[in-house]
């Protein structure tokens, strides 16, 4: 992988990590149309999907701190129990990593039209968000639990992450900032921990394919484009505009199911 592949790869992860298109379809994709090899570049996918949770924790910088003022307390106050449901939101993630890491990192295989037509099923996801109208709700750590399953769905490359569990927050009547900024945050202790069994299980070396150039183009890439990315998703997610990725989604992936 040369430094300009990693330039363009690191800014369509950071550009979709947080808009519901789904940014590992867009990998997948983007590895594809380069030409890469998607089962020798896995290294390259940890590294940008790393980058983009640092953008997650720079823009909700204030939450987070509020966050750990509270638990610091010792006390069943309302930051102590925001973060529980964040903890019981990643249980099925955690579940199904550590029974089915091996099945999920052969999803990533470069098959576009299954991309394809995953995309489409986000697509149906997003739209579906119109069918309930009042949104009032606080998340509750049942519907917390209902994104953790919508964020499992969401390891399938095509399914958008932020859009499962936004469409499954706002389905469920949640008011839209709320559910905005709980998926957001959610995904912070899965992909931290994923990370460091990464790091500590030696699955960050020995990887010919990538240089250490290209990481870190790739890195810095998906960071920048992250942040804007994030604050942007935060404000359409408020408007109630998800119906322009929902077409954005069945045209890519209606095109990806061809081409394939």
């Amino acid at each position: 992988m040369t430094w300009i592949e990693a330039l363009i790869l690191g800014l369509l992860q950071g550009l979709t990590e947080f808009l519901p298109v789904s940014s590992s379809g867009h990998l997948e994709l983007g590895k594809s149309l380069l030409g890469l090899d998607p089962t020798h570049s896995i290294v390259f996918t940890i590294v940008v999907h790393g980058a983009t949770v640092l953008s997650t924790v720079i823009v909700f910088r204030k939450d987070i701190l509020i966050l750990l003022k509270g638990l610091a307390g010792f006390k069943w106050n309302e930051e102590t129990r925001y973060v529980a449901r964040l903890l019981f939101s990643a249980v099925p993630v955690i579940v199904a990593g550590f029974f089915f890491r091996d099945e999920v990192e052969g999803l990533y295989n470069g098959n576009v039209r299954m991309v394809g037509c995953m995309l489409i099923f986000t697509s149906l996801l997003l739209m579906s968000t119109y069918i309930r109208r009042k949104n009032t709700r606080k998340v509750s750590f049942f519907h917390a639990f209902i994104m953790g399953i919508a964020q499992v769905i969401a390891v399938i490359p095509g399914v958008s992450r932020s859009g499962a569990t936004i469409s499954a927050g706002l389905i469920l009547g949640n008011k839209k900032e709320n559910v905005a900024r709980f998926s957001f945050l959610m995904v912070l202790f899965p992909i931290i921990g994923a990370n460091l069994l990464d790091f500590t299980g030696g699955r960050m070396s020995g990887n010919a394919d990538v240089d250490s150039v290209a990481l870190l183009v790739g890195f810095f890439a998906a960071f920048v484009s992250g942040l804007l990315a994030c604050k942007w998703m935060i404000n359409i997610v408020k408007k109630g505009k998800l119906v322009y990725f929902a077409v954005y989604c069945l045209i890519v992936g209606l095109i990806s199911i061809i081409a394939g």
